[in-house]
């Protein structure tokens, strides 16, 4: 076997292919999508533009973007199986729930197992409009309620926050989900992404892609971080515990959830927009103390952030949630809502040009050896 072959573990630093969509300088902390700042489109623009960006390329006109509106909202339909499936299911996980749900639409609608961009690009549509629906009716039916009827005259955000409550959210608390969503739309080749890109490069459906893109989603290592640091807040209790926590946490060499990621080495660019949300939400909601316990927090991570460990996304995303009063376990699934764009748009533009992912694992096993029969061994 060779010894001078290189192993990069985690593919970490390799490039296996170029990208028009997002941009990530983890050194300087930047994002944008399709050329433009993340910091523009999560002050200036909606989850439905960015929708819209990241698929065609660029931003809409006004009859554009109201005629992608529109296919998204006709696109608000399920099955009647479905529901049957999430009634079955109930009990489960809401990330497999989810999977199950999204795979069965495959079975389901003939329409999923075309293949083509233009099949890739209304496929998508419609599972953008039909995730946060399993999602939201899930949560109803396994609380003894029945599923919320979307409603047309609302935005895909404020839709969401409507089909999982029953009531129709304030303006900024739409508003807010909506940034989340723009915020996690799109991330590169994080491992979810990737592992779409390899379903599609088998040359398989994109309904396919997306079970993959959602199991993998699911792995805490990658999902998981908004649970972690809900769970973490919990911990802490007060803004005086924070700093003890992390000296704590420090000083056994444990991770301090939130902190640092596998790209940025400089604040995570999208943590500002969720700063500012988490402190107005807690406001409007009579709940403060969780924003004060997160910046604690901060505060006692600033001697660390020289060393590359720096607030990111996540960090804040928990703590929205729990203002909503959203189970934990609805976490991962929320973060699915947003990266739906991603996922399409990187299938995408697998398909154009199309090539078969197939890295190599370099052996390190026994060498040859003899074959013993049964009766020798």
């Amino acid at each position: 076997m060779s010894t001078d072959v290189k192993i990069n573990r985690g593919l970490k630093g390799i490039y296996f292919e170029r990208s028009g969509v997002s941009h990530i300088d983890g050194a300087k902390g930047e994002l944008s999508y399709r050329g433009y700042s993340i910091h523009d489109l999560a002050t200036k623009s909606t989850f439905e533009e960015v929708c819209y960006l990241l698929i065609f390329g660029e931003l809409p006109s006004a009859p554009e973007l109201a005629g992608f509106d529109a296919r998204l909202k006709a696109a608000r339909t399920l099955p009647p199986e479905i529901y049957d499936i999430i009634q079955a299911t109930q009990h489960g996980h809401p990330m497999d729930v989810l999977r199950t749900a999204v795979s069965a639409l495959a079975a389901l609608e003939p329409a999923s197992q075309e293949v083509g961009e233009e099949a890739f690009i209304e496929n998508g549509i419609r599972l953008t409009a039909q995730v946060p629906m399993i999602i939201a009716a899930h949560e109803n039916i396994r609380n003894g309620r029945p599923p919320v009827t979307a409603d047309p005259s609302l935005s895909h955000a404020a839709n969401w926050l409507y089909m999982l409550k029953g009531e129709r959210p304030s303006d900024d608390a739409a508003r807010l989900a909506d940034v989340d969503f723009i915020l996690h739309a799109e991330h590169g080749a994080n491992a979810s992404a990737f592992a779409a890109r390899v379903t599609v490069g088998t040359e398989a459906n994109l309904h396919g892609a997306m079970v993959t893109a959602l199991s993998t989603l699911a792995g805490p290592a990658h999902g998981g971080a908004a649970e972690d640091v809900m769970k973490m807040v919990q911990e802490i209790g007060t803004p005086e515990n924070a700093a003890a926590y992390v000296k704590t946490k420090r000083a056994a060499r444990e991770a301090v959830t939130g902190f640092g990621h596998r790209v940025y080495r400089a604040e995570d660019p999208r943590a500002r927009h969720m700063r500012e949300g988490v402190r107005k939400l807690g406001q409007e909601m009579g709940a403060p103390e969780w924003y004060e316990i997160l910046q604690a927090v901060v505060e006692a991570m600033q001697p660390y952030s020289r060393h590359g460990l720096n607030v990111n996304v996540d960090f804040y995303s928990g703590v929205i949630y729990q203002l909503h009063g959203i189970p934990m376990d609805l976490y991962v699934p929320i973060f699915a809502i947003g990266r739906m764009p991603g996922w399409i748009i990187q299938c995408i533009e697998q398909q154009r040009g199309n090539i078969l992912i197939r890295p190599l694992t370099l052996y390190n096993g026994p060498e040859m050896r003899d074959y013993v029969d049964m009766d020798n061994r």
